[in-house]
């Protein structure tokens, strides 16, 4: 199936959109992170804390669901194929297995929010650490799908090598076809 190109533009905008979200939504969730870990406030540590959570399950998460909806759109109604290239495999897995890590994280997030806004710990006794090293690997594999979206290495797959052959026998079966009714 081949989009029209008005639909697939609006598919791509979708998607560019929504991971850009996602993007700038784990930024920020980062920068919360960090703040939660380093700050000796105790109003501050909390209100990272609140924040996160409500960051987290409000925005990363839908984000990243739309990312994910609108480039399996993208791959599978355009000429790129989910599979027929490496760099869309490895993107569509590495954002499953980055939203997998999410969902997981969450309730964690969760409960550590409730934790500081119910006590008067420090920010150490919570411990933001994790929260900082779960932001920092989303944003490197974001960075690592954004940069697969730009270069695209690594060339077509076995599978895509065979649906490449198979349109283009199939080109060529339906032009000598027609040459063979416009000789009659």
């Amino acid at each position: 199936m081949t989009m029209t190109p008005g639909l697939r533009k609006f598919a791509l905008t979708a998607h560019v959109t929504s991971s850009v979200g996602w993007l700038g939504a784990v930024v920020a969730y980062l920068a919360l992170a960090i703040t939660a870990l380093t700050s000796q406030d105790a109003q501050i540590v909390h209100a990272a804390y609140f924040s996160m959570e409500l960051m987290g399950w409000l925005v990363i998460i839908p984000c990243s669901l739309a990312a994910l909806l609108t480039g399996l759109v993208q791959s599978l109604g355009t000429e790129w194929g989910l599979f027929r290239h490496y760099w869309v495999a490895v993107k569509f897995l590495l954002t499953m297995g980055a939203i997998t890590v999410l969902l997981l994280h969450m309730p964690t997030v969760s409960r550590m929010a409730g934790v500081a806004v119910e006590t008067t710990l420090s920010s150490a006794d919570l411990g933001a650490l994790p929260l900082v090293v779960h932001a920092g690997g989303g944003l490197l594999v974001l960075l690592a799908t954004t940069t697969l979206s730009i270069y695209k290495p690594w060339g077509v797959t076995a599978y895509g090598r065979l649906k490449q052959h198979e349109r283009t026998s199939g080109v060529a079966a339906d032009t000598a076809a027609t040459s063979d009714k416009n000789a009659r």
